[in-house]
């Protein structure tokens, strides 16, 4: 009995010494993890989003500002004003890389950039601000959103530069500053020759916004 209970003995204490060789020579799967935190793949840095070039954030301001000129969150005045000024950017790019042989130095990208930021935060003050245009629901009021929409499509499309769209707004606005002011001096209402009047204004500002969208200025897209 005694000689039966030692190869037993002995016969197990071989096997768990076989067993524990064994997991030493088999380390844990790739899977798993440990302690030294080894196994886990670092996570990709991504890659930052290219800065857009001078024309594509020009291309992108006219964008902004031919939503607000459809809309009706941009006045014809502030129109004209913004447009001006960014004509003024425009210009000075112009002169800039005539000087430069077609290119603009570091400094001078920074200037433009600084330039369009400020312009930029007015057009958003503009079209969120108290000012919005109110046709009304009558024949002076319709005449004047439809030369509106007329604008905008041709700021959206490139067929109005800045300054063209500067100049047609300013036209805008002076129509609109008189009609405001016969209706003030009459309880609100357009006399029969003072709508007249009007229509003759906006017959001479529609041919204007014709041929200015089917000249030679226009503005190229931006490069992609």
């Amino acid at each position: 009995m005694s000689t039966k209970f030692s190869k037993w003995t002995i016969m197990t204490a071989t096997a768990l010494l076989l067993g524990t060789a064994a997991l030493a020579q088999n380390p844990p799967a790739s899977g798993s993890s440990s302690s030294s935190g080894q196994g886990t793949s670092a996570t990709p840095t991504p890659t930052p989003a290219p800065k857009p070039t001078i024309a594509q954030r020009k291309e992108n301001q006219q964008d902004r500002i031919a939503q607000g000129i459809k809309s009706g969150q941009l006045t014809a005045g502030e129109t004209a004003n913004l447009e001006t000024k960014e004509a003024a950017i425009h210009g000075e790019t112009r002169a800039d890389r005539a000087a430069n042989g077609g290119k603009l130095t570091t400094a001078e990208k920074q200037q433009v950039n600084q330039q369009q930021n400020k312009l930029s935060g007015q057009i958003y003050q503009d079209k969120h601000n108290a000012n919005t245009a109110h046709y009304g629901n009558n024949q002076v009021g319709q005449r004047r959103e439809n030369q509106q929409d007329r604008i905008a499509q041709g700021v959206k499309s490139g067929q109005l530069t800045a300054g063209e769209t500067a100049k047609l707004e300013n036209q805008q606005k002076n129509i609109n500053r008189q009609v405001g002011a016969d209706r003030a001096a009459n309880g609100g209402k357009l006399t029969s020759g003072e709508k007249q009047q009007v229509n003759k204004e906006q017959n001479a500002a529609s041919r204007n916004i014709y041929n200015k969208k089917h000249n030679a200025a226009t503005q190229p897209p931006a490069k992609k």
